[in-house]
């Protein structure tokens, strides 16, 4: 049997990998199996999507497969995923959807899942819809007459979520500030600007607010800032944020135009969260991707670090099991657990903007708290099916090795296959940019030479 949920929902590029068939037997699977939790119970599932031109389609036919077992589908249109999230549990839906592929290019697009809680699905079910869909579909029924399902637009979507977000901001002096915003042409161009109007700030700057279909993450958002950070110094804006294609994450540019990483970000939010005791014992959870910087700031200040693998699924699950309230990657992708279930890009800006205005710092003074060490983060392209070969590779894993012993306790090597794209993902941290950067580099031709 073939995997179709990697760490982030079902995703590949649309209409080749991610077909319309597929999409209509993964909404008929999906609607067999939460049939199954909700005995007796009328489904509800509400589908959000991104701007990608494939969005309308996919979702067309996986509605169709969720109304083909009897499901009423609420169309919320072009929203942000945590947004998808917080109205899977305001509306008591049983589950939600968003279609996209979060900070990936326009042509990939993706489907990932929530519970009724607005979690991330458990893999225990997706491993079922997955089962249903490669060994079972003939198994599901198929509902006649008044019992097939149908769709509702679900007019004024956003409005509880809006109402939300503006109630994470303790400070009112927001109309002081001055924003510019990369709203990376995808799902928050028109969420992320209603937030901070109603929140009273006045001067703000929206940049790549003009979703085409296919300019989704194209040279903007929080996979590309340069011109976000010229923009904010013409601006003269207090900071500039960036989002990616989905809203579930955000990174920051501060007053003087320099790029403030995740891992920053969830630094600031550790640190002041802890001298507020706000922080639930006093542990912050991120990946082994994290920056070394954030391991010192913590031990400097009292604060534990839990790692966990690269997702924020495994996060999140962290963050569950033991009770923890702030989690996140150093791609930008923060958790709340007090004001959200999954990441999310718009209260994580609206966080960092509630401490700045609290204790009045910029947000380059805000970041002094911790120094980050030189990271290079490299991708060798190989396909899907020898993402794990490097690890029988001989001469891979004697480069491995070799890189390890020259780094010693001064750096760190991390070698790992993405979960969402075809390529296996090189880490060096160290002092010295150039060195790391060569080592990477050189790791990297490797790899794709043994595995072409």
């Amino acid at each position: 049997m073939g995997k179709l949920f990697g760490t982030d929902g079902v995703r590949g590029v649309a209409n080749m990998e991610l077909t319309p068939l597929l999409a209509f037997h993964i909404g008929k699977a999906a609607a067999y199996v939460f049939s199954k939790q909700y005995i007796n119970i009328p489904l509800k599932i509400i589908i959000g999507r991104d701007t990608r031109v494939s969005s309308t389609m996919l979702e067309a036919a996986l509605s169709a497969g969720l109304c083909s077992v009897g499901v009423t589908v609420y169309s919320a249109g072009v929203i942000t995923t945590p947004c998808v999230a917080y109205l899977t549990k305001y509306g008591r839906m049983q589950a939600g959807v968003m279609i996209s592929a979060s900070h990936n290019s326009f042509e990939d697009n993706g489907i990932k899942f929530f519970d009724e809680s607005g979690y991330k699905l458990t893999e225990e079910i997706e491993d079922a819809i997955e089962d249903i869909i490669f060994n079972k579909l003939d198994v599901i029924p198929q509902p006649m007459a008044e019992h097939v399902g149908k769709i509702i637009q679900y007019k004024n979507a956003t409005i509880p979520y809006v109402t939300h977000a503006c109630s994470v901001v303790t400070e009112s002096r927001l109309a002081d500030l001055n924003i510019t915003m990369d709203c990376a042409n995808g799902a928050s161009y028109i969420l992320a600007p209603q937030v901070y109007r109603e929140l009273g700030v006045i001067k703000f700057f929206t940049m790549n607010d003009n979703p085409n279909g296919t300019n989704i993450n194209d040279n903007c958002g929080s996979t590309n800032m340069d011109r976000l950070a010229e923009a904010v110094v013409v601006n003269k804006s207090n900071l500039g944020i960036a989002y990616d294609g989905d809203g579930d994450r955000c990174l920051l540019v501060d007053e003087t135009g320099s790029v403030v990483s995740g891992d920053e970000i969830l630094s600031i939010c550790a640190f002041y969260m802890n001298k507020e005791h706000r922080l639930k014992s006093h542990t912050v959870v991120t990946t082994i991707m994290s920056n070394m910087g954030l391991d010192k700031m913590a031990e400097k200040h009292g604060i534990k670090v839990i790692k966990t693998g690269v997702g924020d699924r495994y996060v999140l699950e962290s963050m569950l099991k033991k009770g923890y309230n702030l989690g996140g990657e150093q791609s930008g992708h923060i958790i709340f657990l007090d004001h959200s279930s999954t990441g999310d890009g718009l209260i994580t800006s609206l966080q960092i903007i509630d401490t700045m205005i609290k204790y009045g710092y910029k947000l380059s003074s805000l970041r002094n708290l911790v120094k980050i060490y030189p990271q290079v983060l490299l991708d060798a392209k190989v396909s899907n099916d020898k993402k794990y070969q490097y690890l029988d590779n001989l001469k891979i894993n004697s480069r491995i090795k070799e890189l390890n012993e020259k780094i010693g306790d001064k750096g760190r090597l991390l070698v790992r296959p993405s979960g969402t794209e075809p390529k296996i993902r090189v880490m060096l941290e160290g002092e010295k940019v150039s060195d790391i950067n060569t080592m990477a580099k050189g790791l990297v031709k490797l790899i794709e030479k043994e595995l072409i």
